[in-house]
């Protein structure tokens, strides 16, 4: 499904979502914005089983991407007064995060991963002991919780009460979703609202956004893939975990959306029509952080940077459920984006040290990216 425009590649682009399906990923599907030119592709089946095509319309579990949602919804409490950036989480949230570390912690450090404050998923999936490192992972905790409808408040206990990975504001943070959660309780706190109500009055339905939402059970409302999880070879054939309730994450990860939601949200966030324009600038000010990919990276106020040498700057967010990956990214400008959503995770083998190998869908991707992005 494409719209051919003398602006955008459209043959380039359908051939970069082909080969990315061609390189392994199930099914995949893309839209790339420039100006108000459009083009949108997809590749694959939804359905490994029936022959299902993927549509570039389908909805999906776009993951950490909910956590820039989260944090603009912070934001624009901090813009009303009833949140400071810099005042310490232990101010609006004593009970969770108690003591010292409560009033070291600030609201800032929880949404830009320099809290030094751990990733609680390890305590809460067993089998993940070694997470983010996939060396000493296993994937049974993932069926184990299929259906668990997990306490956050249990959650964020798991990850205040573990050894620390810092201190407070110390750099390189670490990429935790134990900060995101704790957000979701300081909106809550702050709002008399769920964060998911927050979310979902303030920033979802500011920004006009028709398919995208928080599931509230644990299948995928409308036309959406399946996603298969491959868990480094350890599930083979991969398995279908498109039906999980997201409990888990919150907040922090659960979004449904569509590629054409989320670059209408980014097109939204960067003219200034969900945050205020000093908001927008804290919002890309970044710090070093060490990603869930074990990889050193700059990060803001939930966006980061993604750039080539030579190139422009974008802004924006990746995210990865069980089985389903997204990316959505729009340049500096504002005129150029991309949001791509694929039906198959953690696709790469470990060699005997457990170090991911490269795998031939990491170079489709990236020149997918590189087509999308720059040309």
């Amino acid at each position: 499904m494409t719209n051919p425009l003398t602006s955008l590649d459209s043959a380039a682009l359908d051939e970069a979502v082909e080969n990315v399906h061609r390189a392994g990923v199930p099914g995949l599907f893309a839209e790339v914005r420039d100006g108000d030119q459009v083009w949108s592709g997809a590749a694959g089946v939804a359905d490994v089983d029936t022959g299902r095509p993927v549509t570039a319309d389908l909805r999906h579990r776009v993951g950490s991407i909910t956590k820039t949602f989260t944090a603009a919804a912070v934001l624009q409490q901090a813009e009303s007064g009833r949140i400071g950036l810099d005042a310490p989480i232990g101010r609006y949230l004593p009970k969770l995060v108690p003591g010292e570390r409560g009033d070291a912690i600030t609201v800032r450090m929880l949404i830009n991963h320099t809290s030094g404050l751990p990733e609680y998923l390890p305590y809460a999936y067993p089998s993940l002991k070694g997470f983010p490192s996939p060396a000493d992972t296993r994937p049974e905790s993932l069926d184990e919780h299929r259906f668990t409808r997990f306490d956050p408040i249990e959650l964020i206990e798991m990850g205040v009460t573990a050894p620390p990975v810092g201190t407070p504001g110390g750099t390189p943070g670490l990429y935790s979703n134990t900060n995101y959660l704790l957000l979701a309780q300081l909106l809550e706190e702050v709002t008399d609202m769920t964060a998911e109500q927050c979310i979902t009055r303030n920033v979802i339905e500011r920004a006009g956004l028709r398919d995208t939402g928080f599931p509230t059970e644990p299948h995928i409302d409308g036309p959406h893939s399946r996603l298969y999880e491959a868990w480094f070879g350890t599930i083979d054939p991969p398995r279908d975990f498109s039906v999980y309730d997201m409990s888990f994450v919150g907040p922090s990860a659960s979004l449904v959306s569509t590629v054409a939601d989320l670059n209408r949200f980014y097109r939204m966030l960067l003219a200034g029509k969900i945050v205020n324009p000093s908001s927008l600038a804290q919002m890309r000010r970044t710090v070093p952080i060490i990603s869930q990919e074990e990889k050193l990276i700059g990060y803001a106020l939930g966006l980061y940077p993604m750039e080539a040498p030579g190139q422009d700057t974008f802004w924006g967010h990746g995210g990865t459920v069980w089985g389903g990956g997204a990316l959505a990214m729009i340049r500096a400008d504002g005129r150029r984006q991309l949001a791509v959503a694929v039906n198959l995770q953690r696709w790469h083998r470990l060699d005997a040290s457990g170090t991911p190998q490269p795998h031939p869908i990491d170079e489709a991707l990236a020149a997918l990216y590189r087509v999308a992005m720059y040309g």
